[in-house]
């Protein structure tokens, strides 16, 4: 059994794995594995910890503190900060691992734990595992923790320090990924801060060069993050674009390392066109870029007529990094607003790649709808199949074989995706065609198929 999903352990707040308790020992766990891991016995070793605005955050930080001090380890709290923070503080502090508390663009009721190594980027898996294994040793240990949790002498323990100045930090991080002879104060700017951990840092960067920023969703009360608003719901900074009159709008999610943002007219690019925009326009054209199972493949079609290599991954940044590692490639990312831009940061940040998309159109004079003319979005139509207990549909030859009609009449405009959940009971049908008609119609065909085959 793994604790660990493919971000971190996430649930919803007092509900296995997201209890004080548990966190209390995965902190423990975790001290235990950087101090087994630490190359300098004469020292501590030292955790960073932000979170996003959830009000649990404040129970699981605690939990967490008083994990990391049990096994003999600092801790540094960082406060509310995006999780792209937490990534560079770990290396700014030169701490042996970074924590992040937060469910990313989940609902106020669920809560989660990320953790990023040393050198800012996720945790090994090998690390990860080691972590696991104490875990699942410390929960199935029936006389309770008391013998795998030994009190230390009080001189070993862990102490905990509150940096004040971690936002200044940040920012200042950020500013510095923007050209140095551009800057905003031509450019109106909404920026939509989800509630979220972002909301007193991203409007603070945009006014700092220079540009005038309405700031909206920017008032978090611990349950109100991601609630009709950020990325996952760019409808209310839609609308305040157009109202304002603003040049661009900027929509975070809860955890700040998803984007997706809005022209003058009130148009969302989401990731896709991001990646296009940074791709084909940039100071320096891309050499390639990674996208994922999920991307449009007007991208492909867009990338491919520009002459940039282009390369699918799984989904979620984690693979994508990997991809990008194997290219040698620095652009990547997800039609959610997972941006990596690997010149600028280690991991997907929704500051600095909005910074990147400005500094383009701040180079050219161009606003951001002239910007994403070549690219255009092929139509897509999903249809979610569920079953009553899950089932391989490549097992079933009949299934397969009309796969592969549907794959052999979309070659060159458009594509198939069969995709099974990994939550529930559920086939994932997806079809893009340069034809909406065809797409409707194959999605919601091979959609009855399944349901007929596999009930």
């Amino acid at each position: 059994m793994s604790y660990f999903g493919t971000d971190g352990i996430r649930g919803k707040f007092g509900e296995l794995p997201i209890t004080p308790d548990f966190i209390l020992k995965l902190g423990y766990v975790t001290g235990l594995v950087l101090i087994e891991n630490n190359d300098n016995p004469s020292r501590k070793p030292s955790v960073v910890i932000g979170k996003d605005t959830r009000l649990s955050g404040y129970v699981i930080e605690g939990a967490l503190q008083a994990g990391f001090n049990a096994a003999g380890v600092d801790v540094n709290m960082l406060g509310p900060l995006p999780t792209p923070a937490i990534a560079h503080l770990t290396r700014s502090f030169h701490a042996d691992a970074g924590v992040v508390i937060s469910a990313s663009h989940n609902p106020y009721y669920d809560n989660g734990i990320k953790f990023f190594s040393a050198d800012g980027k996720k945790l090994t898996d090998e690390m990860q595992t080691a972590i696991n294994d104490k875990l699942k040793a410390i929960m199935s240990d029936s006389n309770g923790s008391d013998v795998l949790m030994p009190i230390l002498d009080p001189a070993q323990l862990g102490k905990n320090n509150r940096i004040n100045d971690a936002k200044g930090r940040y920012i200042e991080f950020c500013k510095g990924s923007f050209p140095y002879q551009y800057d905003l104060a031509h450019l109106t700017i909404v920026v939509d801060c989800a509630n979220g951990a972002g909301y007193s840092v991203a409007p603070r960067v945009m006014r700092e060069l220079g540009a005038n920023v309405i700031a909206i969703n920017n008032t978090p009360d611990g349950i109100n993050i991601n609630a009709d608003c950020g990325s996952t719901h760019p409808e209310s900074l839609q609308k305040a674009v157009l109202e304002h009159e603003a040049d661009v709008g900027i929509a975070l999610d809860g955890d700040g390392d998803r984007i997706v943002m809005v022209d003058e007219m009130g148009k969302l690019v989401d990731g896709d066109g991001i990646l296009y925009v940074l791709a084909t326009q940039g100071k320096t054209p891309a050499v390639g870029v990674v996208g994922t199972l999920m991307t449009n493949m007007g991208l492909e079609l867009a990338l491919k007529e520009a002459g940039i290599a282009f390369t699918r991954a799984k989904v979620g940044d984690r693979y994508v990094m990997q991809e990008l590692a194997a290219h040698d490639w620095i652009l990547g990312g997800e039609p959610s607003g997972h941006i990596l831009c690997l010149d600028k940061s280690r991991t997907g940040d929704a500051i600095i790649a909005s910074l990147q998309v400005l500094a383009v159109m701040q180079a050219q004079n161009k606003a951001l709808s002239d910007l994403t003319e070549g690219f255009e979005v092929l139509p897509q139509k999903l249809v979610n199949v569920r079953l009553s207990t899950m089932q391989d549909p490549f097992e079933h030859k009949e299934l397969v074989t009309a796969f592969d009609k549907a794959r052999a009449t979309l070659e060159g405009r458009g594509r198939l995706l069969i995709r099974q959940s990994g939550t529930e009971p559920m086939i994932r049908v997806m079809v893009e065609s340069d034809d909406e008609i065809e797409c409707d119609v194959m999605a919601n065909d091979l959609a009855e198929q399944i349901k007929a085959v596999l009930g």
